[in-house]
């Protein structure tokens, strides 16, 4: 009777262990949950109470790059961090049209009328500052402070193709992303490359087994500008807030573009660069990101 007992009792902690790694680390930071975007089902992680601020990573991450600055900002705000459209546990639609700008701020937007607010602070890294810096400039109204860590503003990258052979160059992986067999040469091990702890990076690789490459590249292929480079295109001004970080040693978006970034901003700019960071700078340099991005928050 004991033995049947004890062998009951193990098949129970085992059922539960299984229960926690199919949760995955997602309990640790926060609750999962999904949003309908238009019929594409967008991932989040959520926690905390208060203004809502919502985090968009870059690539090639997923929602947990957020990590070292969830917990700090779940003191004050709810927290919501996305899996963006293509990526881990979000829906993955096929055809570079489903990931056109408008349809990547639509995503956002979602997020807002989901949690039912008026407004949102909107926090992006790489790609996911693209979004906010267009989600910005599309709602004004419902952009309470922008936050953009190592994507200078569009037209700051606009013209720095046009007129910095360096910056040009050291686009060439963007160029080399935009052709139609791209995707065949990347793998998820080689995309979590960048991830420098080794059971992180097995997180990040999980994560872009459940994503599609492709769906990766297509942010490229729909919305980074292709040569012959021209800087002609206007941009409709940022009304709220802005923060932005940026680390020095980023190879692929150079601090030149960071100049007038105050001619498209209507209210106050403050720029954080930080010396010996790369493209990741919440990760090169989290404790800083995380100190700043909450006291600039939280002030009145």
């Amino acid at each position: 009777m004991r033995e049947k007992f004890m062998i009951k009792l193990t098949l129970l902690a085992m059922a539960f262990c299984l229960a926690l790694a199919a949760v995955g680390h997602a309990d640790e930071l926060g609750e999962d949950g999904f949003v309908d975007s238009a019929g594409v089902k967008i991932h989040f992680v959520t926690s905390g109470n208060g203004p809502l601020v919502i985090l968009l990573h870059g690539f090639p991450d997923y929602w947990f790059t957020w990590r070292k600055q969830m917990p700090a900002l779940a003191k004050h705000f709810q927290v919501v961090a996305l899996d963006l459209r293509g990526y881990n546990k979000s829906d993955q639609p096929a055809g570079v049209e489903n990931y056109t700008m408008a349809k990547l701020v639509g995503d956002v937007d979602a997020v807002v009328k989901h949690f039912k607010q008026k407004k949102a602070i909107v926090v992006g890294h790489d790609w996911g500052g693209a979004i906010a810096w267009s989600y910005a400039m599309a709602h004004p109204d419902k952009t309470d402070r922008l936050v953009v860590l190592n994507l200078p503003h569009p037209k700051g990258l606009q013209r720095e193709l046009a007129t910095n052979p360096q910056q040009e160059k050291n686009s060439e992986y963007a160029r080399l992303f935009q052709q139609p067999d791209a995707a065949r040469k990347l793998t998820p091990g080689l995309l979590a490359l960048w991830v420098k702890d080794a059971e992180d990076r097995k997180k990040y690789v999980e994560a872009f087994e459940r994503s599609a490459i492709e769906g990766m590249l297509n942010y490229y292929k729909a919305n980074y500008p292709r040569p012959p480079y021209k800087d002609e295109r206007t941009y409709p001004p940022v009304k709220c807030s802005v923060l932005m970080f940026h680390g020095l040693d980023d190879q692929y978006l150079l601090p030149a573009a960071l100049n007038d970034t105050w001619k498209w901003v209507e209210k106050d700019l403050t720029l954080i660069t930080v010396p010996r960071a790369g493209h990741w700078v919440h990760h090169d340099a989290s404790e800083l990101v995380t100190k700043r991005l909450v006291s600039w928050l939280t002030q009145e």
